[in-house]
């Protein structure tokens, strides 16, 4: 198969691409596009095919769940049995944006979007030109990342056209994304609603609108036993090539450990590296020493984190050791989104070190 890419502009000429790219996915066919949070893999969500097709385009497990994309609040109920009064607060206070909902499914929606569930995930993202070719293609579009399953999420173009070039029929380049973690998913159908992927709109903010709110038990946890209630539950997410391991502890006891780790891999012709923060960058040994940002500023680092795991594909290197970053489990806020990720691609690799 031939993948056209098309680049993104202002005027006439996005249009016809977005329009363009709404007719591909009316006839079952699949495109890559832009959002807020990172690229999707957009096809017809009312359409089996389309869901079996995004599956094989990514090479994802059928029962992980696929996020349903509308373009305007109303049409949850076309997708959802019920639509609770919490729902329709969330959305006034966050759609459109990066958040993701749970809700019992309508029987438009069928279960090879939903992953086998009686349960729809929906989001009504705020990029302009991801609503604009959701409406073109008649206002519903299951969409994961648009990465090969496993792989860190692609944050630009480039890295959708290394994994999906071939496989889909279209890509919309729409240059760098600004959020760089997949949307928060909360889960309206318990009570007290869950947090079940945590982003950018934080446990806090939810509570704020709807009470308490609480995380789902497996979010820092290894938890392939279970079947996955929301996209990014079950299986190992967002890896490297590379192994991933994080060192938490002391920075001191960190820098020393993670440098005499690096020398060792060394000696064995390992290429070796390194996530850090700004400060502590510098003192690294690592062949490949990645900034990730000032560790105060949470945002930079959500944003910065899947482009470094792609680098360091690029780049062929064996083995990552990365700083902590973010939140515990019992935290709230963004860095709690971050940690989470860290962990998924990690495969829940963690060293502590302390000072001797």
């Amino acid at each position: 198969m031939e993948t056209k890419i098309v680049r993104l502009e202002e005027g006439n000429r996005s249009e016809e691409s977005l329009r363009e790219a709404g007719e591909i996915l009316k006839q079952g066919g699949l495109v890559a596009f832009p959002t807020e949070t990172v690229y999707g893999l957009g096809g017809d969500a009312l359409n089996p095919d389309s869901s079996r097709k995004i599956y094989a385009a990514k090479g994802r497990p059928s029962d992980n769940p696929l996020i349903v994309h509308i373009y305007r609040t109303e049409d949850l109920y076309q997708v959802a049995r019920e639509v609770p009064t919490q729902a329709l607060k969330l959305a006034e206070a966050f759609w459109p944006g990066p958040l993701t909902m749970i809700l019992p499914k309508s029987d438009l929606v069928p279960k090879e979007t939903t992953g086998g569930l009686d349960t729809v995930a929906v989001r009504l993202p705020s990029h302009p030109a991801a609503r604009k070719m959701i409406e073109y293609a008649g206002g519903f579009v299951a969409a994961p990342s648009a990465n090969l399953s496993g792989r860190p999420s692609p944050t630009t173009a480039k890295y959708v056209i290394e994994d999906m070039n071939g496989r889909i029929e279209m890509i919309l380049d729409g240059g760098e994304v600004g959020i760089g973690l997949e949307s928060t998913i909360v889960d309206l159908t318990v009570d007290p609603p869950q947090v079940l992927r945590p982003g950018f709109i934080t446990g806090e903010m939810l509570s704020e609108v709807l009470g308490k709110v609480e995380n789902d038990a497996t979010l820092f946890t290894a938890n392939a036993g279970q079947a996955p209630r929301a996209p990014g539950m079950k299986y190992r997410h967002y890896a490297p090539k590379g192994d991933l391991a994080i060192v938490q502890g002391d920075a001191e006891a960190v820098i020393a450990f993670v440098n005499e780790k690096v020398r060792e891999a060394k000696a064995r012709g390992e290429k070796c590296g390194i996530i850090a923060a700004s400060d502590t960058a510098p003192r690294y040994e690592g062949d490949v020493v990645k900034t990730i940002g000032d560790r105060r500023d949470e945002e930079v680092i959500a944003r910065h984190l899947y482009g470094i795991l792609r680098e360091f594909d690029d780049e062929n290197v064996d083995r990552i050791y990365s700083e902590s970053f973010g939140e515990e489990a019992g935290g709230h806020g963004l860095g709690q989104a971050i940690m989470n990720r860290l962990l998924k691609a990690a495969g829940h690799q963690v060293i502590q070190v302390r000072n001797h």
